[in-house]
C-alpha cells in the first residue's frame, strides 16, 4: 500500500534509492522464554520475517544474527522459515553475523544465500551438546524421598534424580549423532563446493569469521550498511523491522528477540534459574 501511494506522489518528494528490510535475530536459541527472557524461536521469529519478506520492493532483506545456539529443532525451523519465503517471495537473504554465529545461530545463518562476518566474529561449531544436572545425592541430604511410577521401562531415562546409566548415556549418544548428521548435511548442501577440506570442519571447532571465510563457512568480511551501500547504491537505506507494540507502546510479548531482560521477577524463579545458567552457558563458551 505505502508503494502504491509512493508512486502517486510527484518525483521530487519521493525518496530516492532501495530500501532493504533488516531484521535482528539476537539471542539464545530456546522454545521457552518469556517478556522476561527473551530468546529466539519461530514463535518470536515469524511475525519479524513475514513482516520483512512483505516489503515488495525490496530485492532482499538483511538479517542479522548474534546467537550461541541453542535448541536444534527451532533453529532448523527458523532456517526453514527464511529459506521458504526467500523462494516465495523471490528475495535475496543477506546473513550478517556480528559477535558469533556459532551451533543453532550458524545452522540459522545457512538460510542465507551469502554470509558476511566481522573478521572477529565467531562462527561454526557445527556440532550438538547436551547438557544438565544431576541431583541423586542432594536428595539424600536433605531427607527427601522421590517416587516415580511409570508404565514403560524407558520412561525415566536421564532422570536427573537417578545415578547416571551406561544405557542412557549411549541413547543419547545416538540421537546426537543423528541430529550431528543432519545439519552436516544443511552445510554441505547450502555451502557446497565452497566448503575447504578441513578434518576439524564438522568436528565442533569455531573460528573467526576471517578464518571462516578461509574454511568456506563464510562468504565474506564486512558489516551490514557498508554492504548494503556497496551492493544497492549510496542512497540505499536499511529498514529495521521491530516487534509489534501494544496500544500501550510496549512491545509486544513472544515477539521480543533481543534486548534486555526487564520488569518484575515473578514466579518460576527456579525454573528461570537454571534456564538463565543454560543460557549463560552458551555464550560463555565462546568467552562472550
Amino acid at each position: 500500500m505505502a508503494g502504491f501511494f509512493r508512486k502517486l506522489m510527484p518525483k521530487r518528494f519521493r525518496r530516492d534509492g532501495v530500501t532493504i528490510p533488516a531484521i535482528r535475530l539476537h539471542g539464545a536459541i530456546m522454545a521457552g522464554g518469556s517478556p522476561l527472557r527473551p530468546v529466539l524461536n519461530l514463535a518470536t521469529v515469524a511475525p519479524l520475517l513475514e513482516k520483512a519478506f512483505s516489503v515488495k520492493e525490496a530485492p532482499a532483506v538483511a538479517i542479522s544474527i548474534n546467537s550461541p545456539g541453542g535448541s536444534p529443532v527451532q533453529s532448523r525451523l527458523i532456517y526453514q522459515r527464511i529459506r521458504d519465503l526467500a523462494q516465495e517471495k523471490r528475495k535475496r537473504v543477506l546473513i550478517f553475523v556480528e559477535d558469533v554465529a556459532a551451533s543453532g545461530g550458524y545452522m540459522i545463518a545457512l538460510a542465507g544465500d551469502e554470509i558476511i562476518a566481522d573478521p572477529t566474529s565467531i562462527v561454526g561449531s557445527i556440532g550438538v551438546v547436551s547438557g544438565g544436572f544431576g541431583f541423586p545425592d542432594l536428595l539424600k541430604k536433605i531427607g527427601v524421598e522421590r517416587r516415580v511410577y511409570t508404565a514403560g521401562e524407558n520412561k525415566v531415562v536421564l532422570d536427573p534424580f537417578q545415578p547416571e546409566k551406561e544405557r542412557d548415556i549411549e541413547f543419547l549418544k545416538g540421537l546426537q549423532l543423528e541430529i550431528h548428521d543432519i545439519f552436516i548435511q544443511m552445510v554441505k548442501s547450502r555451502r557446497g563446493s565452497l566448503l575447504a577440506d578441513h578434518p576439524d570442519l564438522f568436528s565442533g571447532l569455531f573460528w573467526t569469521g576471517q578464518r571462516g571465510q578461509e574454511l568456506g563457512l563464510v562468504d565474506a568480511l564486512g558489516d551490514i550498511r557498508g554492504e548494503v551501500k556497496k551492493r544497492y547504491g549510496e542512497k540505499a537505506r536499511l529498514e529495521l523491522i521491530q516487534p509489534a507494540r501494544s496500544l500501550f507502546g510496549r512491545r509486544q510479548p513472544g515477539a521480543a528477540v533481543a534486548g534486555a531482560i526487564t520488569g518484575p521477577l515473578v514466579a518460576s524463579a527456579a525454573a528461570g534459574l537454571v534456564e538463565a545458567v543454560e543460557e549463560r552457558a552458551l555464550w560463555a563458551r565462546f568467552g562472550l
